[in-house]
């Protein structure tokens, strides 16, 4: 073998070379430090991505991946950093680190409504919002680099979820979780510091498709078409109704205005027009035919200034997302109906109220000219809608409001048609000042007032009341049942079921589930009040004072909507029944604002048949709304009172008759709302159920309790409703079981008693955050709701998902 010289020179050139050679290998085979495997994310990207060709259609590409990818999480007042993605407006306005919900905030702060309180981005600059695409020059290199909404899907792809069951607790998945709001500043610092909280935030990623739809729309300038027009049907009907609310009569006026601020928060749909097109009745400076120019007010009943203003109907082309999304609907049997209980009427109208807070506040001073039974009828015609406004929306959390109700409770209405003391117009116009709502608690803290002027108020209004009932005599429980409004046996909002999800909540039709600890009658005053502290009234942006009385205030009408419903037992069975329903927080409340109580000894129904009278009662209610019963369940299953398909009986809903007999320490493990996929051998007949998990609060003392904070009183009286379609609009977990194993489902979840039990039960049949399938679950559960209510339908929110 033959050996050839090397010089020095060429030994340290071949030294240097195999030493760069093993530092590239390295460098290819060992990560950078804090990066997970995957290539570091630079400042600037060093080259442009793989794009789309050809044209990008948004409507049918761009769309249907941000409203099932991004606005599932990004879609209502409590996204997070305020990213609002359901339109294009809220998208260019981007992020702010300002929260709406902050429990520990005292002072108000300005409100940030998309489309109401800025008019375009400029504006929103001025208000410290900052954006998450590019404003810069615009090409497809800029577009990409300074665009912290695309960052953030990139560092998805760059580093994807960890292969896990459960998420590692690095991720903080709180409701009330710090908030990081990267801008383009920082979202290097904040890629570094967590290259796992890519966007969807711990979700699985975006399939590459997807992912590549979206760089190459993001690339092209995040062009978005202009807002469609109005369909055919809605400029007639726009029209129609424009010019009803624009009437210049004094008593048309009042009436407008009336309507107006019970219709505010609605989402409108008129009858025969698309079903996905809906709009807002609005103040506008501007009259019909032109431009409407919003009047941003914080309620509806503030001055809307002195100039003059108009009425208008303004298109929401916003992506529906179910937890605001409250539908009214317009026809022209709607009009009819308006005139018919506002306008046929004869009474005379002298003035226009003023908009002052002191008068504006309260309805009953404002609306006195109109009468009460007119007023009553509209409320309970789509009772429905107004019950869900204070339960649903329009904020997305409700848990100051909804703390003070029970988990799961019926609701049924006092008959418009009976010489009743709250249908009577003079006794409401005389008892007006009493019923005085706390909304002018914005500039002070002064909860004194709560007690001083609101507390005595109700007080003086229960009495009056009670001297009423102590007048009326005692009623067979026969004929006291007619004074329960039926429906006038075709109305399916007689009878209503409120599920509290702890801060949020839904309403279905009828009475759904076991029956209810308590249970809500309501009269008009009840029910007007009840949509102003919580609704019109209501201000998410408010101080703690507003907050504070408004929750209170609550109280008031929640122990008012009960004594209605004692009022109806044996006046011997009345105290020992409230005195259960009064331990731990309710027991201070009623300690500290104690009602008239003459009431409870007063007899005003016999002829209970029963040892359990309460359990008789509820029988008596269910056989006087039977008229309204199959109504009921054509709503709660397709929106409408007649549906096309409805679900037929089979193996799984006795099963799941068994998963509702669940009570107590069994739930423990459980969610609140989980949705359940029954799969068969043919996808389009799959089932689909809620497991709704009631949970008991009555020991719980602080205002702000959560679940963590309930004694084992409470615990074991925690009990499940199951119901055979979508309930409630945040579902925290989904549940998948093949129908021939639905039985073995419901005796494993029947034998649950431990955390680990659970979590091999979600090892079986759960869909974690972090199952490669969780995507296409969601989305067959988004498509299904859709199919099934396809005006009433919105998008589902995943913030409170659970990592189980």
């Amino acid at each position: 073998m033959k050996w050839y010289k090397i010089s020095n020179t060429s030994r340290t050139l071949l030294i240097l070379s195999a030493v760069l050679l093993v530092g590239l290998a390295i460098l290819k085979i060992l990560p950078l430090p804090g990066n997970n495997n995957s290539e570091s994310v630079p400042l600037r990207s060093a080259q442009i991505p793989v794009l789309l060709k050809g044209d990008l259609n948004y409507d049918k590409q761009v769309k249907p991946i941000l409203e099932r990818r991004c606005v599932v999480c990004h879609g209502c007042y409590d996204a997070p950093c305020q990213l609002k993605l359901s339109s294009s407006e809220g998208i260019q306005r981007g992020a702010t680190e300002e929260r709406v919900y902050e429990a520990r905030r005292i002072g108000s702060i300005s409100p940030t409504r998309l489309f109401i309180d800025a008019k375009n981005t400029t504006q929103w600059r001025s208000r410290g919002f900052y954006p998450v695409l590019n404003e810069g020059e615009n090409n497809q290199k800029d577009n990409l680099d300074n665009s912290v909404m695309y960052r953030l899907l990139q560092l998805k792809q760059q580093h994807p979820q960890p292969d896990v069951k459960k998420l590692p607790d690095s991720f903080s998945l709180k409701l009330n979780r710090k908030q990081t709001c990267p801008t383009l500043d920082s979202v290097n610092e904040y890629t570094e510091e967590h290259p796992l909280w890519g966007m969807p935030y711990a979700m699985p990623g975006l399939s590459e498709p997807e992912h590549q739809t979206l760089t190459t729309w993001i690339a092209r300038g995040s062009r978005s078409p202009a807002p469609p027009a109005p369909s055919s049907t809605a400029r007639l009907q726009i029209k129609k109704w424009e010019s009803f609310f624009n009437k210049t009569s004094l008593k048309q006026r009042l009436v407008n205005r009336y309507l107006y601020e019970h219709l505010f928060h609605a989402h409108i749909h008129f009858k025969g027009s698309p079903q996905r097109e809906f709009y807002r009745l609005v103040r506008s400076t501007t009259p019909p035919g032109e431009k409407i120019d919003e009047i941003a007010t914080i309620r509806p009943n503030n001055d809307p200034g002195k100039a003059p203003f108009y009425y208008r109907l303004l298109s929401y082309y916003s992506s529906i997302v179910t937890k605001n999304h409250i539908v009214y609907k317009f026809s022209d049997k709607r009009l009819e109906r308006f005139r018919e209980l506002f306008l046929k009427p004869a009474y005379t109208v002298t003035e226009f109220p003023p908009y002052g807070a002191d008068i504006s506040a309260n309805p009953f001073k404002v609306f006195a000219a109109i009468p009460a039974v007119s007023r009553y009828r509209f409320m309970l015609d789509d009772a429905h809608f107004f019950i869900e406004g204070f339960i649903k929306g329009p904020v997305c959390r409700g848990q100051l409001a909804l703390n003070v109700i029970e988990d799961q409770f019926w609701v049924v209405f006092f008959n418009p048609d009976k010489p009743i003391i709250t249908n009577n117009t003079g006794f409401i116009e005389k008892m007006a000042p009493e019923l005085q709502l706390p909304a002018d608690f914005d500039s002070n803290l002064d909860l004194y007032k709560i007690w001083t002027r609101y507390w005595k108020g109700q007080r003086r209004y229960m009495e009056h009341k009670q001297a009423w009932f102590k007048k009326m005599g005692t009623h067979k429980l026969k004929h006291a049942m007619g004074f329960i409004w039926d429906g006038d046996g075709k109305n399916p909002n007689a009878a209503l079921t409120v599920f509290r999800h702890f801060d949020s909540g839904s309403v279905a039709y009828g009475l759904v589930g076991n029956e209810p600890e308590t249970t809500w009658v309501i009269d008009f005053p009840l029910l007007e009040r009840i949509h102003y502290l919580l609704v019109a009234d209501f201000n998410i942006y408010g101080n703690i004072g507003h907050r504070m009385s408004t929750r209170i205030y609550m109280d008031f009408l929640r122990m008012e909507g009960e004594d209605s419903f004692l009022a109806f037992l044996p006046v011997n069975r009345r105290k020992e029944i409230r005195d259960k329903w009064y331990i731990g927080q309710r027991k201070q409340i009623e300690q500290l604002f104690s009602a008239p109580q003459e009431w409870l000894s007063t007899k005003s129904v016999e002829d209970y048949q029963t040892s359990d009278p309460q359990k008789e009662f509820y029988q008596r209610i269910k056989g006087r709304l039977k008229g309204v019963n199959q109504l009921t369940k054509s709503m709660n299953h397709c929106g409408k009172i007649t549906c096309r398909k409805m679900p037929v009986k089979t193996i799984a809903d006795r099963a799941m008759m068994k998963v509702a007999l669940l009570q107590g320490e069994q739930l423990h493990s459980f969610p609140d709302v989980a949705f359940v996929r029954v799969k068969t051998d043919n996808p389009e007949d799959d089932l689909t159920y809620s497991l709704i998990r009631n949970k008991a609060y009555k020991n719980v003392t602080s205002f702000l309790a959560d679940a963590r904070e309930r004694e084992r009183a409470d615990i074991d009286n925690d009990t499940m409703t199951v119901v055979k379609w979508l309930e409630g609009s945040y579902p925290n977990f989904f549940f998948s079981v093949a129908l021939a194993d639905v039985e073995e489902f419901a005796t494993l979840c029947a034998a649950i008693r431990t955390n680990e039990d659970y979590d091999k039960f979600v090892d079986r049949y759960g869909v974690r955050r972090t199952d490669p399938f969780f995507w296409e679950m969601a989305d067959w559960f988004q498509d299904i709701y859709q199919t099934n209510k396809p005006i009433m339908s919105g998008l589902f929110d995943l913030n409170r998902y659970e990592n189980r």
